[in-house]
């Protein structure tokens, strides 16, 4: 039975790689994402069947797990709106970190074994021997260690992004006094304990370490997300899920379950590529996101200093899309917010039934989590070959008839290769200020999350049309249907 469950681990494995490595791609996303479920199907499955190290299971417990889980999903997936699932992503991420951190504190506890004894049988097994050597000892004792403050750091932080997502907590940064020493003294104390609670002379004062480890690692993840402002909530969002990750292969160490070590280290390591992409579009080292204090992050501040602002109703919006030939259209955080992806489907169906070519230009950053714009897309049905990556669309736009922004500005803001002193600069943007006629969606001249003034607004080929992306939109394919 052992031989047959790691046959069954190294295929749940291989289904985790294929998976990740198809959702890379939108054309193949869902296929990745079925594959990726599959190979968590066999892991579970495989993983109650035939636990490794012969560790015995409460059929109670799992049973109930099973049960409250498979209910609280099911109603979460139907009651979240698509304008909540970056809050449900980082939620997720912080119930990643609860579970890598409740295992860790659970079997140093001695729950697998009972009594004082902290080090778990299946490790023992596995490393086939009688009992842990010093250097095993000590490697499992860092894997708990890790788990616990990884875990607890992911679990607050990501409570914390969730509630600057939601809008329960300001979206822009907030800087307490000397938070750089704080969080250096947290760390400082952080490693304190953790080497208090793997050294200490009784079972009874490791685990009083261990806990204060945990607190003081759940203090430290509060301050670290804190000082982000919602400009930088994709990247904070795909760190938080390398964390949770790594900190479940931490768990794998724990508990000695190799898959579980796999898994982890997938997630680790496709959560920390993906936020080096992220940093990238934003030309941002992950140093400055993490030190805090950009862009005022609620999308507000100034909207005073424009000149010469040309606004445009639905009527003459209709008008020119009725002379164009080519159309791009570039989602933001405005469109989930007014929920207009359908709305924008059916302008675009209208307007390819008067043979105009359509095509969506989708910027990574674009939204409050990485792929966000490809979901609500995904969920309207637009077709995937019409999305377009900024590199694959960029030189583009200069022979478009119209760019169409709904609901997004820094990623369409000039001044980032304009002007070098602005807190953008350099930042990758979609160049639709090169297209003939920018129709701008959005409610008023307020800033995106970066705090900044956008000189599109003031370019002789843009149009500003005010109002909800949704309800725009409708009136704008209203007045087309109409001729």
């Amino acid at each position: 039975m052992e031989d047959l469950a790691k046959i069954f681990y190294l295929a749940a494995t291989a289904l985790f790689i294929f998976g990740v490595k198809d959702l890379a791609k939108v054309r193949t996303s869902r296929r990745g994402n079925g594959l990726a479920a599959l190979g968590m199907l066999v892991a579970v499955v495989t993983t109650l069947v035939a636990p490794e190290g012969g560790i015995q299971l409460d059929w109670k417990w799992v049973a109930g797990g099973l049960i409250l889980g498979s209910l609280l999903g099911a109603l979460l997936a139907r009651t979240i709106a698509m304008t909540g699932m970056p809050e449900m992503v980082a939620l997720f991420n912080g119930f990643g970190g609860a579970a890598s951190l409740l295992v860790a504190l659970s079997v140093f506890a001695g729950e697998y074994l009972g009594g004082d004894a902290s080090v778990p049988a299946a490790l023992t097994q596995g490393l086939g021997v009688d009992g842990l050597g010093e250097g095993a000892a000590l490697t499992w004792t860092v894997a708990v260690m890790l788990s616990v403050l990884i875990g607890a750091v992911t679990l607050t932080g990501s409570l914390v992004a969730m509630g600057k997502l939601s809008g329960k907590i300001p979206g822009r940064p907030l800087l307490l006094p000397a938070r750089h020493l704080l969080t250096f003294a947290l760390l400082g104390a952080a490693a304190w304990f953790a080497a208090q609670a793997g050294w200490s002379a009784t079972h009874q004062e490791a685990q009083c370490a261990l806990y204060t480890l945990a607190a003081l690692a759940g203090i430290l993840g509060i301050m670290v997300v804190l000082p982000i402002g919602g400009a930088d909530m994709p990247v904070v969002v795909s760190l938080l899920n390398s964390y949770s990750g790594l900190a479940a292969s931490m768990a794998g160490f724990v508990i000695g379950n190799s898959l579980l070590i796999t898994a982890g280290a997938l997630v680790g390591a496709a959560g920390l590529i993906l936020t080096q992409l992220m940093c990238r579009a934003m030309n941002r080292s992950l140093l400055h996101v993490l030190v805090g204090g950009f862009g005022d992050g609620d999308g507000g501040g100034d909207t005073s200093g424009y000149e010469n602002v040309k606004s445009a109703g639905p009527e003459e919006a209709a008008m020119v899309l009725e002379a164009a030939e080519k159309v791009i259209f570039i989602p933001g955080y405005g469109m989930a917010v007014a929920q207009a992806q359908h709305v924008v489907k059916q302008l675009a169906q209208e307007l390819e039934s008067r043979n105009v070519e359509i095509r969506y230009a989708i910027h990574p950053v674009a939204g409050r989590m990485p792929g966000h714009m490809n979901v609500l897309l995904a969920e309207a049905d637009v077709p995937y070959e019409q999305l377009f990556e900024m590199e694959r669309i960029n030189g583009d736009f200069r022979d478009t008839d119209v760019a169409m922004v709904i609901g997004a500005n820094d990623v369409v803001n000039p001044a980032a290769i304009e002007d070098s002193s602005s807190p953008i600069a350099g930042m990758p943007i979609l160049h639709a200020f090169e297209a003939r006629t920018v129709l701008m969606v959005k409610r008023s001249l307020s800033p995106g999350y970066a705090g900044i003034k956008n000189p599109l607004f003031e370019r002789e080929n843009c149009l500003m049309c005010f109002g909800d992306g949704k309800e725009f939109l409708a009136e704008v394919l209203a007045e087309l249907k109409k001729n």
